[in-house]
């Protein structure tokens, strides 16, 4: 009894290794290999199932940083050599405007035709496969739109400067003359085929020229258009930062340090400042006068008389 008891005790054990074993036998027959197969069956699937919502994701999020982060414009000319290229490809920032920032003068801006300035040479026809294809990778920011007439130009002069350039002079802003060696196309004169100005640029406006200038439709061959030539901000698209395509001309497009010169903005800071002060002289006449109250709370008749007392030797 006591030997049928121990065995009796066993005999769990011993299932429970059979068991064990058994499992392992299976494994080790490929059964194993069926679960593994249906797993990776499941994953593939799952994989195929996720496929189209990353897909979606990701020309969501194109979709995204073409509207409110950044775009690609492709230059169709040559009226900004050397600067840009014909066919090169720049990213344009298109999150400061959205900031409520306007452009500066030495930017490089994309903006909308302002009306007349293309005519009927801003479209490029292309196959209607390939149209099509175009116009869903431009839609998503992909791809340079082959319909937008858009145009690139560098900002001169901005909402109230003056503006203007003699037949053999250079290109004057607020009566400082511009060094423009840095981003003028070799060879080419600031305005030798088109003189201009003087031109007083209205505020929320700006004046655009290119870097090609006697190869370049710009701000002085539109003065008879409504604007006179210059644009709205409105219409501007953008500031192009850098050169993103081909490889070999990555490079960015910083402000020329002419523009930094004080004297532009001579003429444009004297007002604010005197503005500043006039506005200043009643808040501190104001706040001085609460001040005495406070001190020499009285009637209006003893406050003279409590002030001369607080005088010294009063």
């Amino acid at each position: 009894m006591a030997v049928g008891a121990r065995s009796g005790h066993e005999e769990p054990g011993e299932s429970g290794k059979r068991l064990e074993d058994g499992r392992r036998d299976r494994s080790e027959d490929g059964g194993g290999g069926d679960d593994g197969g249906e797993m990776a069956g499941k994953k593939q699937r799952s994989f195929w199932k996720e496929l189209p919502i990353l897909v979606g994701i990701a020309l969501l999020l194109a979709l995204l940083i073409k509207t409110f982060l950044l775009q690609a414009f492709s230059i169709p000319s040559d009226s900004m050599q050397n600067t840009l290229q014909r066919g090169d490809r720049v990213l344009v920032d298109k999150l400061t405007p959205w900031f409520g920032g306007e452009p500066e003068r030495g930017e490089v801006v994309v903006f909308h035709d302002p009306g007349g300035w293309l005519g009927d040479t801003g479209a490029t026809e292309t196959g209607a496969v390939a149209g099509g294809v175009q116009k869903v990778l431009s839609f998503i920011g992909l791809m340079p739109s082959a319909e937008e007439k858009d145009l690139i130009k560098r900002v001169i002069g901005v909402g109230g400067d003056t503006v203007e350039c003699a037949k053999d002079g250079a290109v004057r802003v607020n009566g400082k003359a511009l060094d423009e060696t840095d981003y003028l196309y070799p060879g080419s004169t600031p305005c030798g085929d088109k003189p201009f100005g003087p031109v007083t640029i209205p505020d929320g406006r700006i004046w655009v020229m290119g870097d090609n200038r006697q190869n370049s439709l710009d701000s002085r061959y539109h003065q008879n258009l409504p604007g006179a030539g210059t644009v709205s901000v409105d219409e501007v698209v953008g500031r192009a930062v850098v050169v993103a395509w081909p490889v070999n001309r990555w490079q960015g497009l910083p402000v020329p340090g002419t523009f930094d010169q004080p004297a532009l903005n001579a003429a444009g800071a004297a007002a604010p400042v005197a503005l500043g002060f006039a506005g200043a002289v009643p808040l501190v006449l104001w706040r001085r006068r609460r001040l005495i109250a406070r001190e020499f709370p009285v009637s209006p008749q003893g406050r003279e008389s409590a002030a001369e007392k607080a005088q010294p030797g009063g």
